[in-house]
């Protein structure tokens, strides 16, 4: 249900360059993670995508954030927004919220996917921008380090060297400017993003591949804000000022 907050409308529809999206219909609460065995497989996916840590490490965490109903589609736990309208010109499109370390997969500007991400760590914090999505390889080796074996690769910035790719999601921004994300996640997106296409003589850009959005600015001086049950419930602000200035003109 879209609220009004000042002068902005703010719910599952996008009225404004400020949206504020939380589900609906779902509380939160934090328990203890042993015994992971108490749970399901589906169950073990969705509470890896609400920690923002692979599946393996939940038992890692003293306390997890676990939803109090299990019986809905994926796609009603996200934080993310249900529909952008600045996106619906755009056959696909990706936001990434650096925030809250989420993003979001656009059809017509309609939510189909949802999960966490890692992206910069302090020391190299990935930049928000508007890119598109260029090149791809299902391995790619790192030029900085080749111990770094970076599945289902997806470049959206060729001069900074930028990928969403597969690789350990330790629940906080952690990468050297990449954005990191969950295997499941890292191979739909490599099958469902479209790449550029490449004039085979000059190698001009002919046309840019689908649209990747990185917005805010995470905060690395307060805990990971989504181990907090709260911040589920207030739900995600995304900043998107200016953007339909800077998206390509069809």
């Amino acid at each position: 249900m879209a609220r009004l907050i000042g002068r902005f409308f703010v719910g599952t529809v996008l009225l404004s360059p400020l949206i504020l999206f939380a589900a609906e219909g779902i509380a939160f609460h934090l328990e203890a993670s042993k015994p992971i065995s108490r749970f399901n497989s589906r169950q073990i996916s969705l509470l890896s995508k609400l920690n923002h840590v692979d599946p393996g490490s939940l038992s890692r965490f003293s306390r997890i954030v676990v939803p109090d109903r299990w019986d809905l589609d994926d796609l009603d736990y996200s934080p993310m927004p249900k529909v952008i309208e600045i996106f619906m010109n755009e056959r696909k499109a990706l936001l990434v919220d650096l925030e809250g370390q989420t993003f979001g997969a656009y059809e017509s500007g309609a939510l189909v996917r949802w999960g966490p991400v890692s992206s910069g760590d302090r020391n190299h914090q990935t930049p928000a921008g508007v890119y598109h999505l260029n090149w791809q390889a299902p391995v790619r080796t790192s030029s900085e380090n080749p111990a770094w074996v970076m599945h289902w690769y997806f470049n959206f910035s060729s001069a900074r060297g930028l990928a969403l790719h597969q690789y350990t999601l330790p629940g906080r921004p952690a990468s050297h400017g990449c954005v990191r994300l969950l295997p499941l996640d890292a191979r739909w997106l490599y099958r469902w993003g479209e790449g550029w296409l490449l004039d085979p003589g000059t190698r001009e850009t002919m046309r840019t591949g689908t649209l990747v959005v990185l917005v805010g600015i995470y905060n690395f001086t307060v805990p990971q804000p989504w181990l907090r049950p709260k911040w589920w419930a207030e739900g995600i602000l995304v900043h998107l000022e200016r953007l339909e200035d800077r998206l390509d003109p069809k």
